[in-house]
């Protein structure tokens, strides 16, 4: 396969957006506990997927650890690598945020080799089945790893298949989908590498973007749809990346080649140097997730060609377009509600202020047993600067409202500080259903969209405007309708995708 590269926008790198402390103090909790106790309601990204390859031995320890903490905002509860050296596969998975796992190994030496895959993992909250971590492996008759693999996104007919699979005579390790694709891999493999591969993109639907490795050989394919991320990039000649996101390539020094195609797969083989390509279908068209760019993705990372900071300040430009109004400054919601509380500035003229105080070293060790002391928990985490907005018109710009509980806890915040009227914004549309493929959102009956008009959101934030980006304005600023719109429209690019049996969603 040629390497073409391709040129991308670059931009300042933001730090990775590291919600691990917010995750580690809620995830025991039940709903409704949840829900008094958290004071943010953003989806979760799923996890993070890296792969590097290379004709040479590398220090495969260092560059998956620098991979994997450029994709640490994608998951946070455990993290894994599975290293091939001389035929062999060694892997080391453990709970924790990368650099702790990492500084946990004891003979980083024996994680050397040619080829390395990892992952960060997310699952919802309360779920710490440390067999559902990855990466995972599979074993021969010697008790000896032939075939690993690392996944983001989520099958919708897992349970189908690892039922006939089981009526096979399978064994399954863990509840995740993900095992799901390493049986049927390892089940085919008798087809050559490839065509296992084939044979199993063949047989499972939903999103799903795979690194893996034999002992051998290195592999990484995307779904159909392309739902969730997969990039290339290229070290040298002879070192290859693939990675959930482009920021994982500039934490290696790899040069961004392209994106992986929906359908793809990339693999080495013995017959040819280099990587290979090799398209399962020749009529894809891309549904990348539109939430990628609007909060999931760190903004320095660059998807399908397109920038995300460029798209989140894009967003903020358009929603001015949208819904004008008076006022007197613009705040942004730390992370992602920034850029685009900048573009919104931009396009208005009104003075773009970072006045909202993000503590990012806020920790799991409050216990807090009363309402009253738990509503001052949020004031802990976003705290305003009040000189800048007492008496003032504000506009505040946030990513996305999904349960409405923080945007409402802001408000009174802001309310409290002395502003004089709240216009809220928010940069994606409204999200009226669930995602089924690859990212942990609430059901839809905690949508608070899926079950408020606008003009009764308005008044139960306690707000004088609130105004959505319209699907319209998003797909614009997206360039192509060709996205995963699911969480704004209910209309998936899979088929029955209401129909998920739910395994484990930690992938």
């Amino acid at each position: 396969m040629d390497l073409e590269f391709q040129e991308y926008s670059t931009l300042p790198k933001y730090a990775f957006q590291n919600r691990y402390q917010e995750f580690e103090e809620t995830k025991h909790l039940s709903k409704e506990e949840k829900d008094e106790h958290y004071p943010f309601d953003k989806m979760e990204e799923e996890c993070g997927v890296f792969g590097l390859h290379s004709t040479e031995n590398q220090d495969t320890f260092s560059l998956s650890q620098f991979g994997l903490f450029a994709l640490q905002h994608r998951g946070q509860e455990a993290c894994g690598i599975a290293v091939g050296n001389n035929g062999k596969i060694l892997s080391v998975k453990d709970e924790g945020l990368v650099l702790d796992v990492f500084k946990s190994i004891e003979d980083p030496q024996q994680y050397m080799g040619s080829t390395v895959i990892g992952h960060t993992r997310y699952t919802t909250a309360g779920d710490k089945k440390k067999y559902n971590f990855q990466p995972f492996f599979a074993k021969n008759e010697y008790d000896q790893i032939i075939l690993s693999i690392a996944h983001n996104g989520n099958l919708t007919n897992a349970k189908q298949l690892r039922k006939e699979l089981e009526d096979e005579g399978v064994v399954f390790r863990a509840t995740s989908d993900t095992e799901v694709i390493l049986r049927l891999i390892q089940k085919n493999l008798d087809l050559g590498l490839r065509g296992a591969i084939k044979a199993t993109m063949e047989k499972i639907e939903g999103a799903y973007s795979v690194v893996g490795l034999t002992r051998n050989k290195f592999f990484a394919f995307r779904d159909f749809n392309g739902i969730r991320p997969l990039v290339l990039g290229a070290i040298d000649e002879n070192t290859f990346v693939v990675a959930s996101e482009s920021c994982a390539l500039d934490g290696v020094g790899a040069q961004y080649v392209r994106d992986v195609l929906p359908g793809e797969i990339i693999y080495t083989s013995d017959n040819e140097k280099g990587l290979q390509s090799y398209l399962v279908k020749d009529d894809c068209v891309n549904k990348i997730c539109a939430f990628e760019y609007i909060y999931f993705a760190r903004p320095d990372s660059t998807l399908e060609g397109i920038n995300v900071h460029e798209v989140r300040e894009q967003s903020g430009m358009k929603i001015w377009e949208q819904a004008p109004v008076d006022a007197d400054i613009v705040i942004g919601v730390p992370d992602s509600g920034v850029p685009a509380a900048i573009g919104f500035s931009k396009a208005s003229g009104i003075p773009f202020r970072p006045v909202l105080i993000k503590n990012r070293y806020i920790g799991r060790s409050f216990i807090i047993p009363s309402q009253e002391m738990r509503e001052h928990l949020v004031n802990l985490k976003l705290n305003p600067i009040v000189s800048e907005i007492k008496g003032k018109r504000v506009v505040i710009i946030d990513d996305s409202i999904v349960r409405g509980t923080t945007s409402k806890r802001l408000v009174k915040i802001l309310k409290k500080a002395g502003v004089k009227e709240i216009h809220f914004r928010s940069v994606s549309p409204p999200i009226i259903a669930p995602c089924f493929l690859g990212i942990d959102t609430p059901t839809k009956d905690d949508l608070i969209s899926a079950n408020m008009n606008k003009e009764e959101l308005r008044k139960y934030l306690d707000v004088d405007s609130l105004e959505f980006l319209s699907v319209d304005n998003l797909i614009n600023i997206l360039g192509s309708p060709n996205h995963c719109f699911g969480c704004f429209t209910e209309k998936y690019p899979v088929k029955n995708p209401d129909e998920l049996a739910f395994v484990d969603q930690g992938d």
